[in-house]
């Protein structure tokens, strides 16, 4: 395995001053100018192209080998969390915004890849495409950079995508990942269901929509786990109910809303397809009116067999066996990067970032005011995602699976 770890302690030390810029200063949503200037001064001085989004406020660099070969993309995603943090930390966000979910480290660990790569520019055989993503959190940055050309950035499609997590209750440098589903489709159901409102006094005259929802609910909690397989398993929770306005009337209306979790792409089409039929026939049964929607949100974040294989390989070469640890069952949250799995083959995992991680009193998790991270994991993310890039660039040119020495 070629050797790309920087030479000095100045790598780490920058990568740390550039995350807690980042962290003192959090951008929600698709539109974060402040953060992207500062990925563009980070990254100024390297031989990049570089292209900026117009829908959002993306950043595209494209390092461009001194050897032919293909593409490989890495994606780092920037924006934050709406949080007041309560970490106490000297450079904590005081705007209202946070970086909960440690997306200033992927930043800064994207930087660093790029910093690694460049340095043996010469010798790299093919291209890769440096994602830096806004608007992971809830707003689908990685469907805006699609649509506005990303896989097309370098001339050619990437034959592998790479991206990494880091986790506040991991323990620090713990890279985790596994083949297959990694995490969940996310859907949500819409329902409102029309009735004829009236007095509580004289339910018979109006047509009560709340025992129908109520039936709905209660249905649809048993449907999903008899409908689906237990080695393929839905997970639902009505989280949003709405009906009526006080305790002696009958509404006319009630609305509810059901967040639907799913781990592969067959059971998610079936839940869109079956879901909405399935409470609108219930509706019918009492004689009202049902408006159900279904629709998915993200797939399922699939990792691709053989790059999960690869993305394992360099990183137990790298940092040893012991600290790479496969998952026995995928993780229920979501990723967007879901839809970059879904057009190009590639692996995403986590690595652990606990500050002073003690398994007897766990550290705060990911989106929790009191999250903290570990800055010193920065230098490993970077060689990480680095690696991953020149191991497959460098087995492809050489007509190979996963690249070997």
């Amino acid at each position: 395995m070629t050797e790309l770890a920087p030479g000095d302690d100045s790598f780490l030390d920058d990568l740390i001053a550039l995350r807690r810029r980042l962290h003192a200063a959090p951008e929600i949503g698709l539109q974060l100018p402040m953060t992207q200037q500062l990925v563009l001064e980070a990254l100024a001085g390297l031989d990049l192209e570089i292209t900026l989004g117009t829908e959002t406020s993306s950043v595209v660099a494209v390092l461009r080998g001194g050897r032919p070969g293909p593409v490989v993309l890495l994606r780092g995603d920037m924006d934050g969390l709406p949080l007041v943090e309560d970490t106490g930390l000297p450079y904590a966000s005081t705007n209202g915004a946070m970086h909960a979910c440690g997306h200033d480290l992927h930043v800064a660990g994207l930087v660093g890849a790029a910093r690694l790569l460049a340095a043996r520019q010469e010798e790299l055989p093919g291209s890769v495409i440096f994602m830096f993503q806004p608007g992971e959190e809830g707003y689908d940055g990685a469907g805006v950079m699609l649509r506005e050309g990303v896989l097309d950035a370098a001339g050619e499609r990437p034959i592998a995508a790479y991206g990494v997590h880091v986790s506040a209750d991991v323990r620090t440098g713990l890279v985790t990942g596994r083949p297959g589903t990694l995490m969940a489709a996310y859907s949500v159901l819409d329902v409102r269901v029309v009735g004829r409102g009236g007095h509580g006094s004289r339910p018979h005259e109006a047509l009560d929509p709340v025992p129908a929802t109520a039936e709905m609910i209660s249905a649809l909690y048993a449907h999903v786990t008899r409908r689906y397989s237990a080695f393929d398993p839905v997970v639902l929770t009505v989280g949003e109910i709405h009906a009526g306005s006080a305790p002696n009337i009958i509404p006319d209306q009630t609305h509810f809303r059901a967040g639907v979790r799913s781990f592969s792409t067959a059971v998610t089409l079936q839940l869109v397809d079956e879901l909405p039929r399935f409470v609108t026939d219930i509706g019918r049964a009492h004689g009202l009116t049902v408006r159900a929607t279904m629709r998915n949100v993200l797939p399922a974040t699939i990792n691709d067999a053989v790059e999960a294989e690869t993305f394992a390989q360099t990183a137990s070469d790298l940092f040893g066996e012991d600290r790479y640890q496969e998952l026995e069952n995928p993780r229920t949250g979501s990723e967007d990067f879901s839809r970059v799995l879904a057009e190009v083959p590639g692996a995403y995992g986590f690595v652990g970032a606990a500050k002073d991680f003690d398994p007897a009193d766990m550290p705060a998790s990911n989106h929790s005011p009191q999250a903290r991270f570990d800055d010193s994991v920065l230098a490993d993310q970077a060689l990480l995602l680095a690696t991953l890039a020149w191991e497959r660039l460098r087995a492809a040119s050489s007509g190979g699976g996963v690249a070997e020495g």
